[in-house]
């Protein structure tokens, strides 16, 4: 009898609680008899109620329901991690808790699942979204696709259905500062998506700010590509050239009395824009080197504070 273990983490969420487990409950119903179903809510820090109504589903369905508190808000990418933790089964599937991905779509990733496949991805081939947050998300995404990661889908993805292993592995490597789905993508399993439209939030206010859109933009470049430390080194190189002709060009201007040197002006120019490129290569570099350090600490990702039922280990 396989085992499903779905993974809703939750922050903020205590309006969509309700709808969400009675939606993905309703999903059950798509699937054959044999299926089991464990679902492993992930409070990720919250300051509303979304505890209480995550304990109130809990209390309701006790012998399928999971739930999670974390002591902090570490992100929705670690909160993933910690419900990995606690999953049992022999499939996975991760949901946001906000319904803007379909659940029904599960099914067929179950199918996938069955025929051997150990991922399957449930890519955005359209979002109802603002123009603004398409452009964002297509851009990553495209940012990725090209300098970082070549087998993701187009649209990007948060919505997969994995196998035990992999959740196994990901245990194990448990990366900080890093995007959970790529880490899926990159370890080089084959894999089949699935395109979607992803639907316009309906309940309650996103809290995916700018802020912790251009952290997981800067975090998932430096996970996966080596692109800005090359840049930097070809950069570099291209200006070493045109310096070296610039100064050929002043030394026959100098000596040769035809072309008047340049003076103040020239010189400011290119110091204001060389001392911008080697602050903007100490940034990168920086990052980089943060990163290592981060890592070397070897702090968890999460402090789970507590986990219903109390038995959970």
């Amino acid at each position: 009898m396989p085992k499903l273990s779905i993974i809703i983490p939750c922050y903020f969420n205590e309006e969509n609680i309700p709808v969400t487990a009675g939606k993905l409950f309703e999903t059950e119903a798509l699937f054959p008899p044999e299926v089991t179903f464990e679902y492993i809510f992930v409070d990720d820090g919250s300051k509303d109620n979304t505890l209480a109504e995550l304990l109130k589903i809990r209390n309701a369905n006790p012998e399928k329901v999971k739930v999670i508190k974390l002591a902090g808000n570490v992100g929705s990418y670690n909160a993933i991690v910690a419900g990995m933790e606690f999953a049992t089964g022999d499939c996975n599937a991760i949901i946001t808790a906000d319904l803007q991905d379909p659940p029904e779509l599960m099914l067929q990733m179950y199918a996938y699942w069955k025929k051997g496949l150990k991922l399957v991805i449930g890519n955005r081939q359209d979002r109802e979204e603002s123009t603004m947050q398409k452009f964002f998300a297509n851009g990553f995404h495209w940012l990725m696709k090209k300098i970082a990661l070549k087998n993701i889908p187009d649209g990007g993805f948060d919505f997969v259905f994995f196998d035990k292993q992999i959740r196994e592995e990901i245990l194990k490597i448990k990366e900080n500062n890093s995007n959970v789905f790529y880490l899926m993508s990159w370890m080089g399993y084959d894999y089949v998506n699935i395109p979607y439209v992803r639907k316009q939030r309906e309940i309650g206010k996103s809290r995916w700010t700018l802020k912790k859109k251009i952290k997981l933009l800067i975090d998932s470049l430096l996970a996966f590509s080596y692109f800005p430390i090359r840049a930097i080194s070809v950069m570099g190189l291209l200006l070493g050239v045109i310096a070296f002709i610039y100064g050929l060009y002043i030394l026959v201007a100098k000596f040769s009395g035809v072309i008047a040197v340049q003076g103040w002006t020239a010189i400011m120019l290119v110091l204001l824009f060389v001392s911008s490129f080697q602050m903007i290569a100490l940034g990168i570099i920086g990052e980089y080197v943060w990163r290592g350090l981060d890592a070397s600490r070897k702090r968890p990702l999460y402090i789970v504070e507590k986990a219903f039922p109390n038995d959970l280990k």
